[in-house]
């Protein structure tokens, strides 16, 4: 199942590559000047937005709606942590979290190996401690630190799950990594550019990993 690779149609094909161009694409809004709001915000949410158009093409059963619609919430999340606030935009990821959760508690590996189990049971203790230790603001630590553990246990079910772990495992790492230095451009990072640099291409980047390798295993499956 490893070397699978998506074999859809034309169509669905063009709508994959319409999302990476809109995704890929939003990385240089950091340098272009000022752009109106709305416009900012629609385009941060494309990219991720396709992605679940194109799940939702390749939907034949339950397990692709699932993944349909956790990209739907990520780009919810992704208008609403600028367009209202912070806080929005992390209960919309957390939906997003949950609903992957389920969609990869249903596709457990059958026998998952000694060092991916451990990594797995190491993932969510140290995913929620660095993040609750990053804020500066130690008020906002209990908050990160639930919405942290949502993401590490989506994170930590990836990457036992029957999915392609070089894509959908790695894409939840790259989604992990990417929510850290959000909250360390919030403590530690603060006058940083790293987080500028990096956030949005290992977020983009890990939710299409995620999405082509959880399509593409179920796309050469039977339909139930």
């Amino acid at each position: 199942m490893e070397s699978e690779r998506p074999t859809g149609g034309t169509s669905a094909n063009l709508v994959l590559m319409l999302a990476l161009v809109a995704g890929l694409s939003f990385y240089a809004s950091n340098w272009l000047g000022q752009i109106p709001e709305p416009a900012l915000w629609a385009w941060k949410g494309a990219g991720v937005a396709v992605l679940a158009f194109w799940a939702a093409l390749n939907a034949r059963a339950l397990d692709g709606w699932l993944i349909a619609l956790v990209m739907a919430a990520g780009a919810t999340g992704d208008v609403l942590i600028d367009a209202v606030s912070l806080e929005a935009g992390a209960i919309a990821f957390l939906v997003g979290h949950l609903i992957a959760m389920l969609l990869y508690w249903r596709n457990i590996r059958p026998s998952p190996s000694s060092s991916q189990l451990i990594l797995a049971i190491v993932l969510v203790p140290a995913v929620i401690w660095i993040a609750w230790s990053l804020p500066a603001d130690r008020d906002a630590a209990p908050g990160v630190a639930l919405y942290s553990a949502g993401l590490a246990l989506m994170a930590a079910l990836a990457w036992i799950s029957r999915f392609p772990r070089y894509r959908t495992g790695i894409g939840a790492m790259l989604f992990v990594a990417s929510d850290l230095l959000i909250f360390a451009r919030i403590g530690p990072f603060e006058q940083s550019m790293l987080p500028g640099l990096l956030i949005w291409p290992l977020y983009f980047l890990g939710q299409a990993m995620i999405a082509v390798g959880v399509v593409g295993t179920l796309r050469t499956e039977p339909a139930d």
